[in-house]
């Protein structure tokens, strides 16, 4: 079991309309250049629109942004429908309110067992000062909890 932050992921589909799902396999790959790396199963119906296009956000979730996790994760609705976000440069939806978003070039993809990897290369990027982070675990968000001064702790060996 691996706490992960949450994650949703928009792009726009080949006519132009918005796309995006909830996320939480996303992690950094390289400083120089900036990459990073999500993927999705191969059933996902929005692979096309992500492995097709050029551009794409990734924003890392606050904590306030539950139940916009989830609508992303429902099939079937228009997950944009109330939804407040504006247009990037390439006209990519940017969600209000995220602790973090990574505006990403499409720089690659390698199909391994029924997932896609899409590596994209952060073009921009910035955080929402003091947001804390939504997490996910063992089928429940969960928020952060600093556990304090560990100093004590990490003096004592682990293995004897």
């Amino acid at each position: 079991m691996f706490a992960t932050g949450v994650t949703i992921v928009t792009a726009l589909d080949a006519t132009g309309r918005p796309v995006g799902m909830t996320a939480s396999s996303f992690n950094s790959v390289s400083l120089n250049p900036p990459l990073v790396l999500w993927s999705l199963a191969h059933k996902t119906t929005t692979l096309a629109a992500f492995a097709r296009g050029r551009h794409y956000a990734i924003h890392v979730l606050a904590v306030e942004q539950r139940e916009l996790a989830e609508r992303f994760a429902t099939r079937g609705i228009d997950r944009f429908a109330g939804v407040a976000w504006q247009p990037n440069a390439d006209g990519v939806p940017i969600l209000d309110g995220a602790a973090a978003v990574f505006e990403c070039f499409n720089r690659s993809q390698y199909d391994e067992g029924d997932h896609t990897i899409l590596i994209g290369q952060v073009e921009r990027c910035r955080h929402l000062e003091g947001s804390s982070p939504l997490l996910y675990h063992g089928g429940m968000f969960y928020t952060e909890h600093p556990l304090g001064n560990l100093s004590a702790a990490a003096e004592r060996p682990l293995h004897k």
